[in-house]
């Protein structure tokens, strides 16, 4: 699944562009038009996504006009290592729930992600108007130190777990993009879907010998854990637990980005 979704980005990219490149070098419909205006045209974009910034995603973009109607994409998405954001929003809205704040304060997450992307403007083009794109995304997401808790008895108990995931995804990209004057662009990424596969291993080490009945306790609520459209398979022992992750994989691609032209 995972060499389907590459050779499948890698084709669109490629095959389409080549195509394209063809019929306007031939004296296809409008080929006359384009390559009078091309020489006058703009066609390098570098952006940042603004939108990111805000939850500590650092991603910039930079797109190649192909022709009129046509340009790719490749943009690179990184979190470095640090701690949710947001922190008081969601203190806030669980009450200060003693266990939910101590998860807040410990656990630490990053990711990267890289998507190439093919796009077909509907407007005016030249990288101006609406624009359909298909994409492809790789992305690594990584989480330390959560905190997770589960009852066994009359007590409760706790083991800190760590982990990475990784997702091979495709999907679809609705957007708009404008020129503010000769040199900016304003990209709007409107609606993004995607879906692929995740593969994923997280593990916790206890500080301490766990019984059998400790054990069922901990096996029991890591099962009750509800992983979307995916699989979980649960290996609990005596000194921790491991938990891997495979099957499908959702996810909303969105945001607002500024760039310049070149």
């Amino acid at each position: 699944m995972k060499r389907f979704f590459i050779v499948l980005s890698l084709a669109v990219i490629t095959g389409l562009s080549h195509q394209l490149h063809a019929q306007q070098t031939t004296g296809g419909e409008g080929s006359s038009t384009s390559t009078a205006d091309n020489g006058n045209i703009k066609k390098n974009l570098l952006k940042v996504n603004l939108t990111g910034l805000f939850v500590k995603n650092y991603s910039l973009q930079y797109e190649r006009i192909l022709t009129r109607k046509t340009s790719v994409a490749l943009s690179f998405r990184t979190m470095p290592t640090s701690s949710v954001p947001f922190k008081g929003f969601f203190r806030d809205v669980t009450d200060n729930d003693p266990y939910t704040n101590q998860v807040i304060d410990n656990l630490r997450l990053s990711n990267i992600a890289i998507t190439p992307e093919f796009r077909f403007y509907l407007g005016e083009g030249y990288g101006k108007g609406f624009y359909i794109a298909p994409f492809y995304r790789y992305a690594k997401f990584k989480s330390e130190d959560l905190v997770f808790e589960y009852d066994h008895g009359n007590t409760t108990e706790s083991i800190v777990i760590s982990g990475d995931q990784s997702s091979h995804t495709g999907g679809i990209q609705l957007g708009a993009q404008w020129f503010l004057g000769k040199s900016v662009a304003l990209d709007w990424w409107i609606l993004g879907p995607h879906y692929g596969t995740v593969n994923g291993n997280f593990s916790g080490i206890t500080d301490r010998v766990l019984s059998q009945q400790e054990q069922n306790s901990l096996r029991q609520a890591l099962e009750d854990v509800e992983v979307p459209i995916a699989d979980k398979q649960i290996t609990v022992t005596s000194r921790g637990a491991d938990v891997k992750v495979t099957g499908g994989w959702l996810g909303l691609r969105a945001g607002l980005t500024v760039g310049i032209r070149f």
